[in-house]
């Protein structure tokens, strides 16, 4: 992933705030998600997957640190803190719940755009310690989000995508329906068993030659789910 292209999701109850970083990020090729309060961002960022998130502390329905504490129960999507609150004890509350960055209102863009690509910098490089998975003629590369099965890619959607990236950082260990569900949506989404088994039943028809007989994501019946590591 490039420094350029990113999702950006901007979590703040005041519309001109969004507008504006809306406006000066968009000028650098970012894509914006907005979302005015705490659970509007927390399903955000379960459905949109974002590569960075940016937060306001004081948002209308729960206040931005309970936020970041129940993103990162499940994500390690970076977060960096946009807030008026300039005290110490807010940025070390933020920052213990789990804040990659704080950033104190009003801030130039110039200082913003720096933070942020050192915030990813870090989170990529992380990554990039074992950037390309391969178990057979599978193979999955983190860096660029991209999958093959021998010599033909295979096109997923960001769930399919996110689904098998923890498969394989987890090869041939069995991954229970839960610890699944956690990670992939957060453990308070209606309907989560059902969305796990067709995202599965997905995968399986686009990275499998007999999806009745996976050879790749095996079923640990009653348990969950491992990727077959070769």
């Amino acid at each position: 992933m490039e420094e350029t292209g990113v999702r950006i999701l901007v979590v703040d109850d005041e519309r001109a705030i969004r507008r504006f970083l809306r406006a000066s990020l968009s000028a650098h090729g970012h894509t914006i998600l907005e979302a005015a309060a705490g659970r509007e961002a927390l399903s955000a960022v379960a459905e949109q997957r974002p590569d960075i998130i940016f937060l306001d502390l004081g948002l209308p329905d729960m206040d931005g640190v309970e936020v970041t504490r129940q993103i990162r129960e499940w994500s390690d999507t970076p977060i960096i803190i946009l807030s008026v609150r300039d005290r110490e004890a807010d940025k070390i509350a933020a920052l213990e719940a789990g804040a990659d960055d704080y950033l104190v209102k009003p801030f130039g863009m110039g200082e913003l755009m720096v933070r942020m690509r050192a915030v990813l910098r870090r989170v990529w490089q992380a990554h990039r310690q074992e950037a390309v998975f391969q178990s057979g003629e599978l193979k999955v590369d983190y860096t660029r989000r991209r999958v093959w099965v021998g010599e033909r890619e295979v096109n997923l959607t960001p769930t399919e995508y996110d689904l098998l990236k923890l498969l394989a950082q987890n090869a041939g260990k069995v991954l229970t329906h839960p610890h699944m569900i956690q990670k992939i949506w957060g453990s308070d989404l209606i309907g989560a068993d059902h969305l796990l088994r067709v995202n599965i039943s997905n995968l399986r028809k686009k990275l499998e030659a007999d999806p009745a007989r996976p050879q790749y994501i095996l079923t640990e019946a009653a348990v969950g789910y491992r990727l077959r590591l070769e």
